[in-house]
């Protein structure tokens, strides 16, 4: 199976699991049957593990997301064309689940040259984001760059003109870290259906924390 998806195939995937609201959320990636003691399972491809810095200046990694739902996107701080509303539809994301502890937002900087702390704190503070549910990161270029195929989308790229691109996806991560939906971040319909579905994913069974 290819690593990366088509975006249309992503959309038509994404637009029919909305036809049932009792549907489970898909799993996307690779998966491998496997059997332990006889019995049947499938291991599904999962985000691995990566080092970053917040905002804040805080060490972020994948630990810091156990046991979280979140919602992961690509950005940079001076991009002139999709990042702008793709931040502002996700302030729609970020004002539904602040209250709550076990639901986070990760947006991966493409230009960690630039992105510095200090710029992604500003950055935040423009935006009115607070607090821990919205972490802005900054890691090494070469390892965001290789992570974004993890997330099934497309692997950021410089042009002639040293400007960036990239895909407008909010992709959607469970507690066990599998991927279970892709939306474009650039339509308020597509952000509404996000959140629909991170609150389905807080009521399946493997999410609730007991």
């Amino acid at each position: 199976m290819k690593k990366l998806l088509s975006v249309a195939f992503i959309l038509t995937l994404t637009a029919c699991k909305f036809n049932s609201e009792q549907a489970a959320l898909p799993i996307f990636g690779n998966r491998t049957p496997t059997t332990v003691n006889g019995k049947t399972d499938t291991i599904y491809q999962t985000i691995p593990a990566f080092t970053t810095v917040n905002q804040y200046g805080d060490s972020i990694t994948n630990k810091n997301l156990d046991g979280n739902i979140y919602v992961a996107d690509f950005f940079f701080t001076t991009c002139p064309s999709i990042c702008p509303t793709m931040h502002r539809n996700m302030l729609t994301v970020f004002d539904a689940f602040k209250a709550e502890k076990d639901i986070k937002i990760i947006s991966y900087s493409i230009d960690p040259k630039h992105d510095s702390v200090a710029v992604l704190k500003k950055y935040a503070d423009k935006m009115g984001v607070t607090g821990n549910t919205w972490w802005l990161l900054q890691g090494k270029k070469e390892e965001i760059y290789k992570l974004s195929e993890s997330y099934l989308v497309g692997k950021p790229k410089e042009d002639a003109r040293q400007q960036f691109i990239h895909d407008g996806f909010f992709i959607l991560i469970d507690k066990q870290k599998r991927i279970r939906g892709f939306y474009d971040g650039t339509v308020p319909e597509q952000v509404a259906n996000l959140i629909t579905d991170i609150k389905k994913l807080k009521s399946e069974t493997d999410q609730i924390v007991k």
